[in-house]
């Protein structure tokens, strides 16, 4: 079982920056690919960004890639979701999640565990 909580979520204006933190504690935390998903007001949840167990391979989609940047710290236990020059379209609750596959790295059905969430809120 893997336990993860998010935090660094706030309000920001358009064009701020902002870094969420996913800590992570359970058995062999490293050994899981681990992923960043947002959900807004009426919609569905949605991919942001992934990361391998090793930290070597990393995904987002489109409508964040140049902006965020996915990481982990294996010491630490903890993901990281570096947000820049944030839009108004960013605004959602923020999930981190472990266990994804490579198989669908992209899809929430993928990963086995999931954080509580924490909002971001971008202001324009």
């Amino acid at each position: 079982q893997v336990q993860l909580v998010e935090s660094g979520g706030g309000l920001v204006q358009a064009g701020d920056s902002l870094r969420l933190s996913c800590a992570a504690s359970g058995r062999s935390f490293s050994t899981y690919n681990m992923g960043w998903f947002r959900q807004a007001p009426g919609k569905e949840r949605e991919f942001v960004a992934f990361i391998s167990y090793s930290g070597g391979s990393t995904a987002y989609v489109d409508g964040v890639k140049g902006r965020f940047t996915i990481s982990r710290d294996t010491a630490k236990n903890t993901v990281y979701l570096q947000m820049n020059s944030l839009k108004a379209e960013d605004t959602a609750v923020y999930y981190c999640a472990a266990g994804g596959n490579y198989a669908n790295t992209g899809s929430y059905r993928s990963y086995r565990y999931w954080g509580q969430g924490t909002q971001v809120t971008v202001s324009s």
